[in-house]
C-alpha cells in the first residue's frame, strides 16, 4: 500500500475510538447534577491538557516514522511494535471499563470528555 494511506489508517485508529469515547463522556455529563459541573469541567480541562501534550508528542513521532518509510509499504509499519501494543492495551482497558460496575458517572464524564476530543485531535493531526 502507499505510504500516504498509512496516515489515514493512523487517523482512523485514533479518531474512531475518540468519537466513541467523547460521545460517552458527553452523555455522562448530561445525567449529572448541575451543581457538580464546575469542578468536573476543571478535571476535564486537566485531562485535556495532559493528553494534549502526550498525544502531540506521539503523533509527531509516528508521523515522522511514516514519512521515513518507503513509498510502498505494509499496514503493520504504520506504528512501531510499541505503538501497536499501546493501541491494544488502551482498547482492552476501554472494553474492561465497560464491564466494571460501580464506575462513577463523574469519572466517565470528566475523563472521557478529556480523552475523546484529544484522540480526535490526534487523528486530525495525522491527516493534516
Amino acid at each position: 500500500m502507499k505510504r500516504n494511506f498509512l496516515y489515514y489508517i493512523a487517523a482512523a485508529l485514533w479518531g474512531i475510538p475518540g468519537i466513541i469515547i467523547a460521545v460517552k463522556g458527553i452523555k455522562a455529563y448530561l445525567v449529572l447534577p448541575k451543581e457538580e459541573l464546575w469542578w468536573l469541567l476543571l478535571i476535564t480541562v486537566a485531562v485535556l491538557a495532559g493528553f494534549f501534550f502526550m498525544f502531540s508528542r506521539i503523533v509527531k513521532r509516528y508521523s515522522s516514522r511514516i514519512a521515513a518509510l518507503p513509498e510502498r509499504t505494509t499496514l503493520w509499519q504504520t506504528f512501531p511494535l510499541r505503538g501497536w501494543i499501546l493501541i491494544l492495551f488502551m482498547s482492552c482497558l476501554g472494553i474492561a471499563l465497560r464491564f466494571i460496575s460501580g464506575i462513577p458517572a463523574e469519572f466517565t464524564a470528566s475523563f472521557y470528555s478529556g480523552l475523546g476530543p484529544m484522540l480526535i485531535y490526534a487523528a486530525c493531526r495525522f491527516m493534516f
